[in-house]
């Protein structure tokens, strides 16, 4: 029996631009500005050495015929201001640990294997509408801290935002001790992300809005 093809990297994160559209729309006039996302610490394990393939999807390693470990997860959403107005051109990093919750660090404790199919890290710019999206993996909890992705933010105009996304229902939230000193409790919900089956995208995958606002 011939396998079906598996649809092809741009069409998967193409796929997600709809929903990253609709995710935001402007403030109207006269309305409260929306809440700025909290800074996070950088962390110990951003990557040394960047690796080869640094697109936007996590999952396939350009050159390698198996995908990663772990539940594919579509995170998409815009980078906007606080009167939500699209930043298009800003630079967007992610990082974060591998399905078994060991990061591609020289200094990553020995938590789980290294998974060579996990690019780890992957960087997009957003477009003129502000939007983004990558597809990565569902993050997984290590010792000491709750399911989380890494972002950096960069662009003409602002201070470099680094900030985390964490995963709604995640049981390790609330002693997340990172999580829990944002003491806001809106800009604490803001980085707290529900993720949901997205068959429209990817079969068997989750996808999830993480939404960025800049200022404040």
């Amino acid at each position: 029996m011939t396998q079906p093809s598996r649809p092809s990297r741009r069409a998967l994160l193409a796929a997600s631009m709809p929903l990253a559209l609709s995710a935001t729309l402007p403030v109207p006039a006269g309305a409260a500005a929306l809440v700025p996302t909290a800074r996070q610490p950088l962390g110990p394990f951003y990557p040394r050495t960047l690796p080869l393939d640094r697109d936007a999807d996590l999952v396939q390693v350009e050159g390698r015929a198996e995908q990663a470990a772990g539940i594919v997860t579509h995170v998409f959403g815009r980078v906007t201001d606080i009167d939500g107005r699209p930043q298009p051109g800003v630079r967007l990093e992610i990082w974060q640990c591998n399905a078994f919750g060991r990061y591609h660090h020289p200094r990553a404790p020995a938590t789980g294997p290294i998974d060579e199919n996990f690019q780890s890290y992957g960087a997009t710019v957003s477009d003129g509408e502000g939007a983004y999206r990558f597809r990565t993996i569902r993050p997984v909890p290590y010792p000491g801290r709750a399911p989380h992705i890494h972002f950096a933010i960069q662009g003409p105009g602002f201070e470099r935002l680094v900030t985390q996304m964490y995963v709604e229902g995640e049981p390790d939230n609330d002693r997340d001790g990172l999580l829990r000193s944002v003491r806001d409790p809106a800009a604490r919900a803001r980085l707290i992300v529900p993720l949901a089956p997205a068959p429209e995208i990817e079969a068997d995958a989750l996808g999830g809005t993480f939404d960025i606002v800049l200022g404040g």
